[in-house]
Parts: structure tokens; C-alpha cells; sequence
């Protein structure tokens, strides 16, 4: 067994391999110890095989053992190895003992998906810890755990995550269709498997949920959706999803009623302002004048009037220079990353408003744009926001007020008309029947 292995993976220098004697018996026994608990290994194999001399008191200890299974496929003994398992040869059988060294003792804290009242403990990258953080907060016996295997080269495992009675079935065939179809050497990260199973490339808007929240993902699971966990990454993914769903934040459920209508009516209204405001101040300023009172105008007309250019070229450097420090803020050290922007974004803001570059109401309507931005608590529909604003941006340098009211219903048009898994997209809420309508068409599937 030794040779064979040492012969499939080129001998290297990280694998361990040894025969072992306690008088009456001979083992042979390999494993990575950077990938194996060697403290299990002693526990669990080491000290058993040595204490008990006589064969039938350790075989009947391998049988009893809740770990331990015989790997007869001499094939699949490199790939038990590389997951954390070790090999060990007795009396001519194969054992596989599974010993993974766990990096992860006790849950990660959140750091993008912030609460104020709720619980502060987020997924890690260890996926069996993190089956454990949902189970805690869905303790039901109807939560079933799918497991796949994707990667060619990474072997990662994938788990699926459900309520058995809750859930849609054809949702949930529909992704398992899609993930047979799944077809990558290095699976790193969910977003990498969330782009895989979206499908067209050229969606503006994503149709599944990262999450770093267990308490989220136990929620949506209650919901009737599909949670999918991936080992290595502490964000979960969850589908199907509405666009609701991606304004609302774990916060709603722990405020009072009335309080999280406030709020999520403020999201909608800051994404609103995110999509529009550039446009409508490009619109207005160059083509539309008259639907503002007349003080306002010459108000603004007044601030413009050291601007040497247009009003697009005015947005457009603004948008660019609050782009730019977004990012910025994101790839710095956390230590200057947020004192940098901030100084950064006070000089520049200043200084180009000074020079007669742009104007003072457009150093206004960036600020609200990027403001407003921040409100919205999903960072992948944040970005989509961020670049339908573009687009707003463009159309009304060419048609004005008219163009940005056409663009603003043809994005609620294509809102109608895209699908999360074949579930609409801008259906706000789930209607309360609707799970009890599964439970009731499952129920009558199965008699």
C-alpha cells in the first residue's frame, strides 16, 4: 500500500508512512499530518493498536468504530488522503480513518452583513461547522443536507441545505440540474460557483444571494429556499431569490413593525435616488429646466456658471472620483483605509469645487449618490445598482427627462421578466399560502 502510494503522488516529502508492531499484529499507516488531527490519530488508532495484543479485541474495536470504514478501491486512496483521511493496512484490508484537521474551533465574527441587535456570528470556512451554526438555528427534523463534490482539481465539497417539506421541488431539481452541469478545475469561492449556476453572463442583476449569516440563511431555509454552503468559504449562497430579498437586512426582524417598514421604505427610496439622480440632474440641467421653480434654477444655473463644460463631463468626473475611493477604501489596509477615503474624498470634494471644475450642487447630488448607495445591504445588488446608473447616466445625455422615465420602466420591465430559478424576480413578498400549497402538492406526490 505504501509503495503504491508513494508511487501515484511522486513521493513527497509531506506525507508520513510507518509500520507499526504491537507484537501480535503489523500495520501500515500513511497520512498528511499538515491535514490530519494528530492528536485524533493518537486517541482514536495509535494507542488502541498498541494497549489491545490480541486481534479479535482490535478488530471488534475497527468494527465499533463510528469513523472508521474499509477503502477497498485502491484508486481512491490518494484523493482519501488529500481530504484529511488516513490509510492504514491490516491483516490485507484498507482502513480509511477520518481525521480532517479542523482550522476552525468556534464561528467567525460578521463583517459585512452588520446588525445592531441580532446575532454576531457568522459562517466560517470549515463547511461541517457551519451545517452545525444553521442546524442550531434550524432545529428541525424536516432540514435535510445534500453533499456534492465539484472541482476537478479542488475536489470542494458543496452542501445543500432544505426544508424537505417546505421547499419547491422543481427549484430544487433545477439545481441539481444545474449543478451536474457545473464544470470547473478550481472551485476557490461561492461567488465563483454563484456565476456558474446563474447561467447568461449578461444578466445586469444577480439571481442568487451570498451571505455570510447563518442566521439568514435558517430564515430563508424557514422560507421554503435552498441554502448551498461551500467548504473553504465562510459565504453561503441562497436561491431562489426576489428582489426583496435583497433589500431586506436581519436587523428588519429584530426592530419593531413599524420601524422596519420605515427602513426598508428608505432603501428603496436611496436606491431610487442611486439609479436616477445623476441622470435627472443631467436631464434638467441641459434639457429640462422648467420642471424645477424658478429660484432653483437660477440657483443652479449660477453655481455652473465658472464650469467650463457640459453637464455630463461634470457628472462623469465626479462619478468617477467617488468610484475611485470606493475602491480605494476596499484594497487599502483596513488601518488607513477608512481615514484615507475620508480625508481623500473632503480635499478632492474642496479643491475641484474651488477650481470652478464642477459645481457645488453636483458635489450635492454625488454625495447623496454615494450615500444612498451604502444603504442598500447587499453588496452584490449594490454593485448592479452601481451600474445601471451608467446607463441611466448615458440615456439622458441624448433624450433627456424623457429618456431616463422610458429607461426607468424598462428596467422595471426587465425586472418583471427575469427569473430566479424559474421564480419571478419582483415578486416583493412571498404570499403565506404558497409554502402550505408545496406542502400540500408534496403530500399528495407521495401518496
Amino acid at each position: 500500500m505504501i509503495e503504491q502510494i508513494r508511487k501515484e503522488l511522486q513521493d513527497p516529502s509531506d506525507l508520513y508512512t510507518n509500520v507499526l508492531d504491537n507484537g501480535t499484529l503489523r500495520m501500515e499507516l500513511c497520512f498528511f499530518p499538515y491535514l490530519c488531527d494528530q492528536g485524533l490519530i493518537n486517541t482514536e488508532l495509535i494507542e488502541p493498536f498498541t494497549y489491545r495484543f490480541h486481534p479479535d479485541a482490535f478488530n471488534r474495536f475497527l468494527v465499533s468504530h463510528p469513523c472508521l470504514d474499509k477503502a477497498e478501491d485502491p484508486k481512491g486512496w490518494t484523493n482519501l488522503l488529500l481530504k484529511g483521511a488516513l490509510l492504514f493496512k491490516l491483516e490485507g484490508t484498507v482502513y480509511r480513518l477520518e481525521v480532517p484537521r479542523k482550522l476552525h474551533d468556534k464561528p467567525d465574527s460578521v463583517q459585512i452583513e452588520n446588525t445592531l441587535q441580532g446575532p454576531q456570528s457568522a459562517l466560517t470556512e470549515d463547511v461541517d461547522m457551519n451545517i452545525s451554526l444553521v442546524r442550531v438555528r434550524y432545529n428541525e427534523p424536516t432540514l435535510s443536507v445534500e453533499r456534492h463534490v465539484l472541482g476537478e482539481a479542488s475536489k470542494s465539497r458543496v452542501v445543500l441545505l432544505y426544508d424537505v417539506e417546505r421547499v419547491n421541488r422543481e427549484v430544487l431539481e433545477l439545481v441539481n440540474e444545474r449543478l451536474a452541469q457545473v464544470k470547473v478545475n478550481m472551485l476557490r469561492a461561492t461567488g465563483q460557483l454563484m456565476k456558474e449556476l446563474s447561467g447568461k453572463r449578461h444578466k445586469l442583476f444577480p439571481i442568487i444571494l451570498q451571505t455570510e449569516r447563518p442566521d439568514r440563511i435558517a430564515t430563508m431555509i424557514e422560507r421554503g429556499k435552498v441554502a448551498m454552503l461551500l467548504d473553504g468559504s465562510r459565504f453561503g449562497l441562497i436561491l431562489p431569490v426576489r428582489l426583496f430579498d435583497f433589500m431586506h437586512a436581519m436587523d428588519d426582524d429584530y426592530e419593531f413593525h413599524w420601524m422596519s417598514k420605515f427602513l426598508l421604505i428608505l432603501r428603496y427610496v436611496a436606491m431610487t435616488l442611486t439609479i436616477t439622480l445623476p441622470a435627472l440632474y443631467i436631464a434638467i440641467v441641459s434639457y429640462n429646466p422648467e420642471v424645477l421653480r424658478v429660484q432653483l434654477t437660477l440657483s443652479i444655473a449660477g453655481s455652473r456658471v465658472v464650469v467650463p463644460y457640459p453637464s455630463f463631463i461634470e457628472v462623469f468626473i465626479m462619478l468617477f472620483m467617488i468610484e475611485a475611493l470606493i475602491e480605494a477604501s476596499l484594497r487599502l489596509p483596513r488601518s488607513i483605509g477608512s481615514t484615507a477615503t475620508t480625508v481623500g474624498g473632503l480635499i478632492l470634494g474642496q479643491s475641484i469645487q474651488q477650481a470652478g471644475l464642477v459645481s457645488s450642487i453636483m458635489i450635492i447630488v454625488t454625495s447623496v449618490v454615494a450615500i444612498s448607495n451604502f444603504v442598500i445591504p447587499n453588496n452584490g445588488f449594490g454593485y448592479s445598482i452601481r451600474f445601471v446608473k451608467y446607463v441611466f447616466v448615458v440615456i439622458s445625455i441624448f433624450y433627456g427627462l424623457l429618456g431616463v422615465v422610458v429607461l426607468f420602466f424598462s428596467l422595471v420591465v426587465y425586472w418583471c421578466n427575469l427569473r430566479s430559478f424559474g421564480q419571478p424576480y419582483l415578486s416583493f413578498f412571498r404570499p403565506r399560502e404558497e409554502a402550505s400549497v408545496h406542502r400540500a402538492g408534496n403530500g399528495a406526490n407521495e401518496g
